[in-house]
């Protein structure tokens, strides 16, 4: 099983930090992305409330569990190799309540940031040759 993530497609940021952990090699083998912004997308079939999906990033564990906000980039970070340490610091005790207040705030400006016209489907980086 892999570890699924539910992203906004029509966010210019959260659509880039996922088109740039889906290029790095072999996280397609141990990360599932969903836009949960495509049509076909069903949130409640997926167990998901549609309306705190909007409002926080979240993350399925392959065992299950669902995981949002800054505990759902903990389980993210965690299966990046380049990301571990952040994971390890965001888990500490007094930084994880910086990490959980930063992240509120943000989730409360993130609804103005630019959008996308249309959503943004995750694809592999070229390579130059």
């Amino acid at each position: 099983m892999k570890l699924t993530v539910y992203y906004d497609g029509l966010c210019q940021l959260c659509s880039r930090e996922m088109q740039y952990i889906h290029g790095i090699p072999r996280m397609t083998e141990q990360i599932e992305f969903v836009d949960y912004t495509d049509p076909s997308f069903d949130a409640r079939a997926n167990g998901l409330d549609p309306a705190a999906l909007d409002w926080y990033f979240h993350a399925r564990t392959p065992d299950g569990q669902t995981r949002t906000g800054v505990d759902a980039f903990i389980e993210l970070w965690q299966v990046v190799p380049r990301m571990r340490g952040l994971a390890w610091l965001a888990s500490k005790p007094g930084l994880y309540t910086l990490f959980r207040m930063g992240y509120w705030c943000f989730a409360h400006v993130r609804r103005w940031l630019p959008r996308r016209a249309q959503s943004c489907p995750l694809k592999p980086k070229s390579t130059v040759v």
